[in-house]
């Protein structure tokens, strides 16, 4: 079974990856991935692409994990690049999960001021977010994706059946990204993810496929984030990525989706607060996401830095605090502006929630 959205592909091979490379003449192929994908996929990769698998491919590996998506990293590749040559008909094939995608995208867009690059992911997260959209970035100065560009790989092209090779932990970690397109935007979706299963059989390719239309359809209405309308992706992202930071900042690591789904908790209680977001709809949010995720209690003496943060936050602006709120489930809306006293009021909530549990 196979789906087709513009340049992206959702199949149960890479068979589409194999035939491109093998129309096109790109001067050197370059493989971007970690540590664990190439013990884990890199022989599923060269199984469906074996014009991969020659002394002429170029493997890069990095170590895996969110603190390496970092300026360090970057200088560490582009230096391979000039090693080995690596001229503007070269590809970049970005092997992996958001933090490949995210970085490959990167270092592809600047080195020569732009070669092309190709992203597989490897991860449910990655399939669903990370390789969708066009923006890619590194972390820097403690920041989340504090610096980056908007720009399209040729091609996207996701096999769902790297998901066989993951742990549950990398699957949960996606859903919180996958829960938000039924939020901001699909009540119908919303209503189908929370009735599956996820220790059971799942339908990867329709799960997948809706994730990734919707996404594409938001992105398209404003790809460079010029009219504001591609904002609301980042609902539950404010607080999320700022608690996301604390994690990094203790040098601990809470992964993408559940950071994201305990900001989604907040901001959705924002919502009730700001945007008359029914208590009916509150409560459902707060069930559907406690029970896929654990709370995570913000201890009184880290507000001072999550409020630090988010008022670094790319949709602020004049020292407002803005954020995306819902006005219903399937609905959102952007450049709210809050004050800081209700983001930690939101906080203060969410930790309640978890002795309430």
């Amino acid at each position: 079974m196979e789906k087709k959205i513009n340049n992206i592909i959702i199949s149960d091979s890479l068979k589409e990856l194999y035939f491109f490379l093998k129309k096109n003449k790109f001067s050197k192929l370059i493989i971007l991935l970690d540590n664990n994908i190439e013990k884990k996929c890199l022989n599923l990769l060269y199984k469906d692409v074996p014009i991969l698998n020659t002394k002429k491919t170029i493997i890069i590996k990095i170590l895996s994990g969110e603190k390496y998506k970092n300026l360090k990293t970057c200088i560490k590749v582009w230096k391979i690049f000039i090693k080995k040559n690596i001229d503007k008909k070269s590809i970049l094939i970005n092997f992996g999960g958001g933090v490949i995608t995210d970085l490959g995208g990167f270092i592809a867009s600047l080195f020569k001021r732009g070669i092309n690059f190709i992203n597989v992911p490897t991860t449910l997260l990655g399939m669903v977010d990370a390789s969708i959209g066009g923006k890619n970035g590194i972390n820097f100065y403690k920041y989340k994706n504090e610096v980056g560009v908007i720009n399209n790989p040729i091609h996207t092209i996701i096999n769902y059946k790297f998901l066989n090779s993951l742990p549950k932990k990398e699957i949960s970690s996606a859903l919180g990204e996958i829960l938000k397109y039924g939020l901001i935007y699909n009540k119908k979706y919303w209503d189908y993810i929370k009735k599956i299963n996820f220790d059971g059989k799942v339908n990867w390719v329709k799960l997948i496929y809706i994730a990734v239309k919707i996404k594409n359809k938001i992105v398209n209405k404003d790809p460079k984030e010029s009219l504001g309308v591609r904002k609301i992706l980042n609902f539950g992202h404010t607080i999320g990525h700022a608690i996301e930071s604390l994690f990094l900042l203790k040098n601990k690591i809470i992964p993408h989706g559940e950071a994201i789904s305990l900001g989604m908790i907040c901001e959705s209680w924002i919502s009730k607060k700001v945007n008359n977001l029914s208590d009916k709809n509150y409560k459902n949010i707060c069930k559907v996401i406690l029970s896929l995720f654990k709370i995570r209690i913000i201890k009184k003496k880290y507000f001072k830095y999550i409020l630090k943060i988010i008022r670094n936050d790319k949709k602020n602006y004049n020292n407002k605090i803005y954020l995306v709120l819902l006005n219903n489930i399937g609905s959102a809306s952007f450049n709210n502006e809050i004050n800081e006293k209700l983001i930690i009021k939101s906080i203060k909530k969410m930790n309640y929630l978890y002795y309430k549990k």
